[in-house]
C-alpha cells in the first residue's frame, strides 16, 4: 500500500510496526523536537517599532507538529514552554523581554502559548494526508500559523492597546516572511513523504 494512502504521521508511518523500539522512537523524536524548536529560536533579528523578534521558531513548531503528529507534536512544545519556565535559555534572547516564566506574561507570550495549539492543529491535519502534497501542507501549516497569530495578537493587545496598534505589531511586520517560512515546510513534507516510499 502507498503511504499516501496511509493515515498517520510522518513519525508514525516511517516507525510502521516497529513496536519494539517504538517509544524509544517517539521520545527521541520529541526531545529532537524540544531541542530544534530552541536552537531555532536563537537566530532572532530585532524589528522595529515592535517588541516581538524575528524568530525561526514558527517554522520548526509547524514543521515538527507536522511530523510529529498532533499529540507528540504539541507534547513537544509543552515541554519547549516547560523548560523556559524553568529558566533554561531556550527562548529567544532579548534584552527587553522578560526571562524565563515571565516571558509568557510579556508581549510575546501569546506566540510562545500558542505553540503547543499550533503544533496540534497542524499535526492532527497531517495525520490526515494533508501533508503529502505541497499545497494541502501549506494549508496545514497556515492552519497552525493562524493559531499562533491568534494568540499573538491576543495577548499584544494588552499591551499595544487597541487592535490596530496591535496588528501593526504582532502580524503586519512578519506577515511576508511567515508565509514564505510555509511555503518551505510544505516543500519538505511532500518530499519527505516521497522518500519514505521510495524506501517501501
Amino acid at each position: 500500500m502507498s503511504v499516501h494512502t496511509v493515515r498517520g504521521s510522518l513519525l508514525d508511518v516511517s516507525l510502521g510496526s516497529a513496536s519494539s523500539f517504538g517509544p524509544v522512537a517517539r521520545a527521541s523524536a520529541v526531545t529532537f523536537a524540544v531541542a530544534l524548536t530552541a536552537a531555532s529560536a536563537q537566530f532572532t533579528v530585532p524589528v522595529p517599532f515592535t517588541a516581538v523578534p524575528f524568530t525561526l521558531t514558527p517554522l520548526v513548531v509547524l514543521l515538527t507538529g507536522a511530523a510529529l503528529g498532533s499529540r507528540l507534536g504539541a507534547v513537544a512544545q509543552a515541554l519547549y514552554l516547560a523548560a523556559g519556565i524553568a529558566g533554561l535559555p531556550v527562548f529567544a534572547p532579548s534584552l527587553i523581554l522578560p526571562p524565563g516564566a515571565a516571558r509568557l506574561l510579556g508581549p510575546t507570550g501569546g506566540y510562545l502559548l500558542a505553540y503547543p495549539a499550533a503544533a496540534f492543529v497542524t499535526g492532527f491535519l497531517a495525520e490526515r494526508g494533508w501533508d503529502r502534497t505541497f499545497f494541502s501542507s501549506a494549508a496545514a501549516m497556515l492552519m497552525g500559523l493562524v493559531v499562533i497569530y491568534t494568540g499573538g495578537l491576543a495577548q499584544m493587545m494588552i499591551y499595544a492597546g487597541s487592535f490596530g496598534a496591535a496588528l501593526n505589531q504582532a502580524i503586519l511586520p512578519f506577515l511576508v516572511a511567515d508565509i514564505a517560512k510555509v511555503a518551505i515546510a510544505a516543500m519538505l513534507l511532500p518530499q519527505a513523504w516521497r522518500f519514505l516510499s521510495s524506501d517501501n
